[in-house]
């Protein structure tokens, strides 16, 4: 079975080493309009996702070739917004502010219902706002305790090599990278082609034992 593994760009330089590596998908943090059409072309099929803070802001974003929207709509108790989340159905969306949220475990059940909030594809999570250093016995009991979540759980924020085959024990398949695949860590660096391989052969090994 193949993992799918994520890779965060913030540009379409970024885009090559991501592909050659093995990028399943992609997720962008730019919002300006040239840049993520720029980062769409050079992805060709593989899918680019746009962290967006509203439908409106998506809308362009969707119409120069972005995939999906990735999203933190939270109301005002910290609680996953139901409605604006439901207002993205007809576009594939990932849900960025679960470790954000007063009450994870109920903001899981929010979104994976029943009924699923409809689009829905992953939600990327460390266990704790402060990263997988801090969360991440939180996040594999999380994924264990619930077939559902592990289905949707995108292991995020400071994944290692380590995580990824408990993980994968509870049903995770899924994994996003992002300072991991940049030499030194450094934001300033363009993603790694070599990295990114590193990653993707680890996903196709843990794959292979399912």
């Amino acid at each position: 079975m193949r993992l799918l593994l994520e890779v965060t760009v913030t540009q379409e330089r970024d885009v090559p080493g991501a592909l050659e590596g093995g990028a399943d998908r992609l997720l962008t943090t730019a919002t300006e309009t040239a840049v993520v059409s720029a980062t769409c072309r050079e992805a060709g099929d593989v899918p680019v996702f746009v962290a967006v803070d509203s439908l409106e802001t998506a809308r362009p974003l969707l119409d120069v070739g972005a995939a999906g929207v990735a999203v933190g709509f939270l109301d005002e108790d910290l609680e996953v917004d139901v409605a604006a989340c439901a207002s993205l159905a007809e576009v594939p969306w990932l849900f960025t502010a679960l470790d954000d949220t007063l009450d994870p475990r109920r903001s899981w059940r929010r979104l994976v219902g029943p009924p699923r909030l409809p689009g829905l594809v992953g939600v990327r999570s460390a266990g704790d706002p402060r990263g997988m250093g801090e969360g991440y016995d939180a996040l594999l009991a999380t994924a264990e305790s619930d077939p559902a979540v592990a289905a949707l759980l995108v292991p995020a924020g400071g994944l290692l090599a380590e995580h990824v085959p408990w993980l994968v024990r509870t049903g995770v398949r899924a994994f996003a990278v992002d300072a991991q695949v940049r030499p030194g860590g450094s934001a300033r660096a363009y993603v790694a082609a070599d990295l990114v391989r590193s990653w993707r052969l680890l996903l196709d090994a843990a794959g292979e034992r399912l």
